[in-house]
């Protein structure tokens, strides 16, 4: 308690000059005194925090989250919650219980946290300094949960303010949880060494850069170490914690405490708690990428070691160290040396891979359900993809990204789903075993990878099993072998071919299995198999993959919904085996989908909806047939109309129809205009409703997934159509589109941004008409976007996804709009050149920056070529690996007219240009080329005029490139 008084004194000391409190319910003494909290203030705020973390009393939740979000306008609304988290009892006038003060603590600390992270720069420095008092003391709370928050608040600061900015804090912490004094409490320890992790978890770049000319981590790392011995078992696993951090990390400091870890680590493999062994099981992980030559000497024991403890009865503690083969399986340099112990690994992983008597107790005797409706707790959120977002490689088209990690895992066993999927590995405490990453799953994963690295001896340990098990009399024994036989199924092709003859008519039997998880896993199985029965010749295709694909496209309207689910990913899945095998069943497959939309509920839908997309990606303009095309549409169109405008199901729908969209291509016409009208108004309201809510505080910001989804879907609208069908539908938009657009592409959110500077560039490639006189208001936006300063320090993909398709869409403006670009032009070649030379710009992004650099110089080569020589040689090699296409020679054209503007300034790189074209792919079928032709002759003839020895200089070339530009152009 004297701990507390004297931080009071403290606060009152320190802030006797701070402003008071002036808005709603902060009511402090005069300006004149010293800042202390005002009795009548604290309870209304306390009042207020406890009722925002009560879920009982909506309305009163309700209302204490407005007065909350109006307090945030106060200056000294920091200074009350560091005061309120820091004192462990109710400050004179809080009148609560323990546990109701509890809740007040708790929620001071989450809205300090939250404060700081969004206004942190427009805090007043009294009170940051307030809140680093408070925070030291928080941390020796008795209470955990407490300390917590207090952790919480300490890695805000340092990572909004620097390690400078709280340079007491890290020598604070490191003496606390190492007992230095030998007279700090274990709350005060562990806590400590909670904060410690945190600020490592969430500032590791910070920790690893140089400060004042040393690394943080050079001291921290020993510290870290050290503590491993600690007594209290909280801060050994917070020491792990922390150090495994870095352990995947290449820095000075792993390197020189190795060796000190290693011991520690081999120490530690017998911890009595299991915590701790598992985050052992989690550093020899990290090791296998970063140092795996320091495993090899002791892999006879790592193995033995991690066979234990997969042998534990604690569940987390399996799957960490099940983790350990699937990640030294993956390492190529690693896994050889597991080969001499396959025999042991092997079967172990066989015999995980059967449900635990716990799991069997939930899953065993499923209902048939599919009647059911959906509880809203089991539709978890979905959220937008970026499978449209154009990648890194230089190409401005509509490249969806077909990949479907999820079927590459092992039975619908990805850690990662996919963006618009249910995501169930939110521990709310109802999981289903089949919900999330357990031993069971990592075991059957890594089987998968050692198939894949050892093939057919593999098969030759687990044939026997299968021979045993495939027909077992106890469901969960089958339905491991169905399993096991779907995880090697990549990786051992070669040697089950024999089997499968005999194999798939057996799993297609399974799919009437009474057990409904049969049903489900042999889903996923048949599909692993689907590649090869849509592979073979006509008559067999016929006896495996027809009745194949039909047993599959039946479970989708399987009784039960989880068999539903199964059915549908793995028709997906033989979706992307079979691709244009598909085409002739398109119209019955399409049937089928027809009815499961008829009847499948909430959840299940969002699994169909990647089915239809998934088909329209492999069978294309199949789609537009008129019997195909209305079923289809129709039920599409009835799910649309029957969704409201904030349902998260609109992202899934969203982007199945732009897929649609652009498989029907202009066939898509008489459905798309009101898809088009209440996409722009999805995009209006959620612009309103974000500027309401920033002007008052009681509305909610929108979810800008929907921009996201309902700009991607007008993009494939524009790309699909005809340029004169999606001109007639912007010009009877019930929004001018192109005002929507200038804010989307000003829009705080990366993922809203990088979609709009797609529809800006598809809007330039298809309407440039009606985008030009916009042109002048937009492009400042995009040339200031293409800054990259902010985007090279926060090191985030979507930030370069951004900049990617605002280089695209630059490049598409840039040979459209002739004299229009002048103004423009110097900003842009100097951004596009700053992305050329920094090595820290992605080499996708660097070919991208160039194909538009060359692109500008079409209609713009006056201005560019004074600084021609500049750039010329990035230019040249960004430019190689550039895939030959239309945008590549519409490059290469403009940069050669610059070139013809200033053809001295390439005499440093003159022999490379040479050589780019000698080996240019050149098409002369097409008109583009064509141009491309005549402009490279062009410049040719001008320095054949120019070079007194210019044969002599071609000479210079390698054999093929001579005679290729002698075989190509007359020289």
């Amino acid at each position: 308690m004297s701990s507390q008084v004297l931080l009071r004194d403290e606060i009152h000391d320190l802030d006797r000059h701070t402003a008071p409190p002036s808005l709603c319910f902060l009511r402090s003494l005069p300006a004149t005194m010293s800042w202390q909290p005002a009795p009548e203030s604290l309870r209304q705020l306390a009042a207020c925090l406890k009722d925002s973390l009560s879920g009982f009393d909506k309305n009163a939740q309700k209302r204490a989250e407005i007065m909350l979000k109006q307090a945030k306008s106060s200056p000294d609304i920091n200074n009350y919650l560091a005061y309120i988290l820091s004192s462990a009892e109710p400050p004179e006038g809080v009148t609560f219980s323990q546990s109701e003060y509890h809740l007040v603590r708790s929620a001071a600390g989450i809205m300090l946290k939250n404060n700081l992270k969004s206004d942190f720069k427009t805090i007043p420095e009294s009170s940051l300094q307030l809140i680093k008092l408070a925070i030291p003391i928080t941390l020796q709370d008795k209470n955990a949960q407490i300390r917590n928050f207090a952790g919480n608040v300490a890695t805000e600061i340092v990572q909004k303010g620097g390690l400078l900015g709280w340079p007491e804090l890290l020598p604070q912490l490191i003496e606390t949880f190492g007992n230095v004094s030998g007279q700090v409490s274990n709350e005060a320890q562990e806590g400590a060494m909670s904060a410690m992790t945190k600020i490592c978890e969430d500032n590791t770049r910070m920790l690893t850069r140089e400060v004042n000319g040393q690394r943080p981590l050079n001291y921290i790392l020993p510290q870290l170490i050290a503590a491993t011995k600690s007594p209290l078992t909280k801060v050994r696993i917070g020491a792990l914690a922390a150090i495994n951090v870095f352990t995947p990390r290449d820095s000075q400091a792993m390197n020189n405490s190795i060796d000190d870890l290693l011991q520690h680590l081999f120490t530690l493999a017998n911890d009595e708690s299991p915590d701790v062994r598992r985050q052992v099981c989690r550093s020899f992980v990290a090791l296998v990428d970063r140092r795996p030559e320091k495993l090899i000497p002791h892999m006879g024991g790592l193995v033995d070691y991690t066979i234990r403890q997969q042998r534990s009865d604690d569940e987390d503690l399996a799957c960490e160290a099940a983790e350990f083969w699937l990640t030294v399986g993956e390492h190529d340099d690693l896994w050889e040396h597991l080969r001499p112990y396959i025999e042991q690994i092997i079967p172990l992983l066989l015999e995980h891979m059967v449900y635990s008597g716990e799991d069997i107790a939930i899953l065993g005797g499923q209902s048939d359900d599919e009647d059911e409706e959906d509880r809203a707790e089991d539709i978890k959120p979905a959220f937008a993809k970026k499978n449209l977002a154009r990648a890194l490689n230089g190409d401005g088209t509509m490249t969806p990204d077909s990949t479907k990690d999820g079927y590459n895992a092992v039975g619908g066993m990805e850690d990662d789903l996919e963006d618009g999927e249910i995501d169930d590995d939110e521990d709310d405490g109802d999981d289903s075993p089949d919900e999330k990453w357990t031993v069971r799953k990592c075991s059957a994963a890594a089987l998968d990878v050692f198939a894949r690295n050892f093939g057919a001896p593999v098969f030759e340990f687990i044939l026997p099993y299968l021979e045993q098990n495939l027909k077992h009399a106890d469901w969960p024994q089958r339905e491991a072998a169905v399993l096991a036989l779907g995880a090697v199924a990549e990786g051992c092709e070669s040697a089950i071919l024999p089997h499968l003859p005999m194999l798939v008519p057996y799993l297609i039997s399974l799919l009437t299995d009474p057990e409904p998880v049969i049903r489900t896993i042999v889903c996923w199985t048949l599909g692993r198999y689907s590649g090869w029965a849509a592979a073979l010749p006509e008559p067999e295709r016929e006896q495996y993959f027809l009745p194949m694909m039909d047993g599959i496209l039946q479970k989708m309207l399987d009784r039960n919904k989880k068999v539903q689910e199964a059915g549908a990913s793995a028709f997906a899945n033989v979706e992307e085996r079979a691709g244009k095998a598909l085409i002739p069943y398109a119209e019955p497959i399409v049937k089928q989908f027809v009815t499961c939309f008829q009847k499948y509920k909430d959840r299940n839908m969002y699994i169909l909806y990647d089915c239809v997309q998934t088909l329209a990606e492999q069978v294309g303009p199949t789609l537009a047939s008129p019997q195909i095309a209305k079923p289809l549409l129709d039920a599409l169109l009835t799910r649309y109309s029957m969704l409201h405008d904030e349902s998260r199901e609109m992202f899934p729908l969203l982007e199945c129809l732009s897929y649609v969209a652009l498989a029907m291509d202009t066939a898509f016409a008489p459905y798309a205009t009101p898809i088009f009208q209440r996409c722009v108004t999805i995009i209006h309201n959620n612009l309103e409703q974000s500027l309401a809510s920033v002007t008052n505080t009681a509305i909610d910001a929108p979810d800008k997934d929907f921009l996201v989804t309902t700009l991607d879907l007008l993009s494939a609208i524009i790309q699909a159509l005809s340029p004169e069908q999606a001109t007639q539908l912007v010009n009877n938009s019930p929004q001018p589109l192109f005002e929507l657009l200038s804010f989307c592409m000003e829009d705080p959110t990366d993922e809203v941004r990088q979609s709009a500077y797609a529809l800006l560039g598809d809007c330039a490639k298809f309407l440039f008409p009606l985008l030009e006189p916009h042109l002048p208001k937009l492009l400042p936006f995009l040339v200031k976007q293409l800054d990259m300063d902010e985007v090279l320090d926060e090191r985030i993909d979507s930030g370069f996804g951004v900049v990617n398709n605002a280089c695209w869409s630059a490049g598409e403006i840039s040979v459209r709009y002739g004299d229009g670009m002048k103004p423009f032009a110097p900003q842009l070649l100097t951004k596009f050149v700053e992305m050329m030379e920094n090595p820290r710009v992605p080499r996708g992004l660097v070919e991208n920056a160039a194909t538009a650099l060359g692109r500008l110089g079409q209609n713009n080569a006056d201005i560019m070529a004074p600084q021609l020589a500049s750039y010329a040689g990035m230019y040249l090699q960004a430019m190689e690996d550039v895939v030959t296409m239309d945008e590549k020679a519409s490059a290469m054209k403009g940069f050669t007219a610059v070139v013809r503007q200033n053809p001295t300034a390439m005499e440093p790189v003159l022999l490379e240009y040479f050589n780019t074209i000698a080996n240019y792919n050149m098409d002369l079928q097409n008109p583009l080329k064509q141009e491309l032709h005549a402009a490279f002759q062009d410049i040719l003839s001008v320095y054949k005029a120019n070079i007194p020895t210019f044969d002599q200089f071609i000479g210079q070339l390698d054999a093929t490139s001579q005679e290729s530009l002698r075989a190509r152009y007359t020289l």
